[in-house]
């Protein structure tokens, strides 16, 4: 009996420049889909792990570069890119650089490659390793939107695709923002941790109440967003500014008690009450980004 039904359409080749963790991830995460990979690093060993999967090395970032018109970027930093990429051939590329760099950082890259005849696309990675190829990691792109478009599908195999806009600084400008939000989250959790060393509260024990309570917390950002977007930080508060400030000597009370630094809590704190002193007791504490937007 004949199988009539179609082939499977053929998957978009691409080069991988780069194949530390992350890349090795990315890299791993297309070669399952059926992708045929092209990898290139600077330590040629550290391609292996991929190489032994089904992709092929090149022995330069050139020859990596002129194998395939999707080329992906993930290296340490903006100058490994510009070092990696001097001298190479790119008109006719469209490169996605997923090195982690600054707003600035991106918009230079791009116009030095449209410079060179390529396209570019710039992207965060909100995800670490073990995350790619799983539900909740995604990439947010910026740049030109229809390389976007173009490359969508294969750009969503390993992560969640996010389009930003056309600037090629929005991927990494959202990216930066993402991580700050992620960095004071991670300084109250180390400072709920230091408070309990030496008691007889298990560190177990405390995680099991502090995740569900910084979930609910968590929420409080749309708030945040529906007053920035309003310019009044005085509807629907639910703790004024003035309240905040006058229970937060329990929080420096007790730390003081515990032997615990109140690095990490000071700096909000302190604008909490310079904000206090400029006449806003009755606001959300979302007035502190008009605070933190004037200096």
């Amino acid at each position: 009996m004949n199988d009539n039904s179609p082939s499977p359409l053929p998957r978009t080749p691409l080069t991988l420049l780069g194949t530390g963790a992350m890349g090795t991830a990315l890299g791993r995460a297309w070669l399952a889909a059926g992708h045929p990979l092209t990898v290139w690093n600077r330590t040629p060993e550290r391609t292996a792990a991929l190489t032994a999967e089904g992709a092929v090395a090149a022995a330069s970032a050139a020859e990596a570069v002129a194998a395939n018109r999707l080329v992906v970027v993930c290296l340490l930093d903006d100058a490994s890119v510009g070092a990696a990429l001097e001298g190479v051939e790119l008109a006719g590329r469209d490169l996605v650089n997923l090195t982690t760099g600054t707003p600035a950082d991106a918009r230079a890259r791009s116009a030095w490659a449209e410079e060179r005849g390529a396209r570019l696309l710039d992207g965060g990675i909100m995800a670490v390793p073990p995350m790619i190829g799983a539900p909740g990691a995604f990439v947010l792109y910026s740049g030109r939107p229809e390389v976007f478009e173009e490359h969508r599908d294969t750009l969503a195999v390993p992560a969640g695709t996010e389009y930003a806009g056309a600037d090629p600084g929005l991927a990494a400008l959202l990216d930066v923002a993402l991580l700050s939000g992620m960095y004071g989250m991670f300084a109250g959790i180390t400072h709920a941790f230091a408070l309990l060393r030496g008691t007889d509260v298990a560190p177990k024990d405390l995680a099991a109440l502090l995740v569900p309570w910084l979930n609910a917390m968590a929420g409080s950002a749309h708030g945040t967003a529906e007053r920035l977007r309003s310019g009044d930080h005085t509807s629907a508060v639910v703790s004024n500014l003035a309240m905040q400030v006058a229970g937060s000597g329990t929080l420096l009370r007790t730390a003081a008690e515990q032997g615990v630094s109140t690095e990490l809590l000071a700096p909000f704190l302190d604008l909490m009450r310079r904000r206090l002193a400029d006449g806003h007791g009755e606001e959300d504490i979302s007035g502190l980004v008009e605070l933190l937007r004037s200096r």
